[in-house]
């Protein structure tokens, strides 16, 4: 998948993003920039919780929501 399909399919998911982690801004949006490894960052430290338990918790949201990086 190229940069800018993945582009688009984020502002598409940006939505369910916020809807499964609600401490994250609009502003984490835009700096995670659809990025797997930035959404898991942020999560980490916005939620505090280990990089595997947020990496866990991305793979869950992928599923659910048929989502490919």
């Amino acid at each position: 998948m190229n940069e800018d399909t993945i582009k688009g399919n984020w502002k598409q998911f940006k939505g369910k993003v916020k809807e499964q982690w609600g401490k994250l801004t609009d502003d984490d949006l835009d700096v995670i920039a659809g990025k797997r490894d930035q959404l898991i960052g942020k999560i980490q430290e916005r939620f505090g919780i280990a990089r595997d338990e947020a990496d866990r918790q991305v793979a869950d949201w992928e599923t659910r929501n048929d989502y490919r990086w």
